[in-house]
């Protein structure tokens, strides 16, 4: 096997193992925010000690800011790893002189995905910030 098709193999399973990390930090904020939210809905809208429920409710709003962060923060340096891979794919296909058979125009597409998961993870750490002080 030539060096080339070892390099397009490393690079095809970097940017298998960027999707399947994007897709865990996408998927568990956006679960772990629903569940902050649900929570925290049910403990605004109970009867109980007012200073317990401020505390857990707070406690939960930390948790949430944690996760967007933390999730913004990975989808941010996987889009950027992700440019840096097909950049030095596209070269390469450039160079072997095969480079028709991509079209570059999708990396424009991948910021947008990448835009749109950050904007999910955000909406959601939003509404599960807001929503239970609404209903208290």
């Amino acid at each position: 096997m030539a060096m080339i098709e070892r390099v397009h193999e490393h690079i095809i399973g970097e940017l298998n193992a960027n999707t399947r990390t994007d897709t865990i930090f996408v998927l568990s904020s956006i679960l772990l925010n629903l569940i902050a939210l649900a929570v925290n809905s049910a403990v605004a809208g109970g009867n109980d000690n007012v200073g317990t429920t401020t505390i857990v409710m707070f406690t939960f709003v930390a948790l949430v800011l944690v996760i967007s962060f933390v999730a913004e923060v990975g989808l941010i340096r996987g889009r950027l790893m992700r440019k840096k891979l097909l950049d030095g794919l596209l070269k390469m296909y450039k160079d072997q002189g095969v480079e028709g058979y991509y079209d570059s125009s999708l990396l424009g597409d991948y910021r947008t995905r990448y835009n749109l998961f950050m904007l999910v993870v955000l909406f959601t750490g939003v509404v599960a910030i807001i929503i239970p002080f609404i209903i208290r």
